[in-house]
């Protein structure tokens, strides 16, 4: 693991990434410290709505006349949460779909992964806007939308990973052993395959975000007056660009966040994949 935090703090571009994501949820978890007008958030203040940046208010007030950057603060919570919930709850599904339509052979397999195949063939916003369509506007709604559109990601990547890694000593020591195939499959393959895993999960979180805010802004996200940061958009439309402050800064922090978990994700892709280490070696 020092090994690995090694080679990941001598890329900058990895730095700068989980700098980004750090001061994000940091931003996220000292929300009511750290807003300007903590207790306005979902408040109307028509005598100052869409007034521009001030001293008072940093990054100025939207059509409700509620501080902006209070409400980018908070709204950081609201898209984390999304982000990590689905993304758990997808890889809970995933993983074990993929590891035991992977390690055994047969019909059951197959059909594991034609399952998986099915929800592959539509693309994946288009299936969570039909599915946050159909169950309405709430945060748990969108979770569950963005959960049931990417575990087939997983499964697929995990599948194919453990084909390759079945037929490798080590596993084939094991069984030979007596060892189950439960203690195999988790025992032994699957921490030979998790590096594959933590790379996809962190550039999965990018995505999340960005299909979350695109939710929020078609109006499927959490319903008004949250301060969701695809609705804050969203909104924002019908006042540009005399307004700009109201679209600018929400769309800044989505590119931030998801540029940091892009980035961090680049990072850890070079140093755990072996092939890429062997690569880059070889150079």
């Amino acid at each position: 693991m020092r090994q690995v935090f090694r080679k990941l703090a001598e890329d900058r571009s990895s730095m700068l990434g989980l700098a980004l994501i750090l001061i994000v949820i940091f931003a996220a978890i000292l929300a009511p410290w750290l807003s300007t007008h903590p207790g306005d958030v979902t408040e109307f203040h028509t005598a100052i709505r869409l007034s521009p940046p001030n001293a008072d208010n940093w990054l100025g007030t939207d059509r409700m006349g509620a501080d902006i950057y209070s409400r980018l603060l908070y709204g950081a919570r609201i898209t984390i949460t999304i982000a990590v919930v689905a993304i758990l709850v997808a890889v809970l599904i995933g993983v074990p779909v993929g590891l035991i339509a992977g390690y055994y052979e047969g019909l059951g397999s197959d059909l594991l992964m034609r399952g998986s195949d099915v929800f592959l063939a539509v693309p994946q916003i288009v299936l969570a806007i039909a599915i946050a369509q159909t169950l309405g506007p709430s945060i748990e709604n969108v979770i569950l939308a963005l959960s049931v559109t990417y575990w087939p990601f997983w499964a697929r990547l995990v599948y194919a990973e453990t084909r390759s890694c079945k037929n490798e000593t080590f596993v084939e020591a094991a069984i030979a052993l007596g060892c189950s195939p439960w203690r195999v499959m988790v025992l032994h393959i699957l921490p030979s395959i998790s590096s594959s895993i933590i790379v996809r999960t962190t550039i999965g979180m990018g995505g999340t975000i960005l299909t979350a805010a695109t939710l929020g802004f078609l109006g499927l996200g959490p319903p008004p007056p949250t301060p969701e940061w695809g609705r804050t958009i969203a909104e924002s439309r019908e006042f540009l660009p005399m307004a700009w402050w109201y679209a600018a800064f929400p769309g800044l922090a989505i590119f931030i966040v998801v540029m940091g978990f892009n980035l961090l994700g680049d990072g850890l892709r070079d140093v755990l994949d072996p092939r890429l280490r062997r690569a880059s070696s070889g150079k």
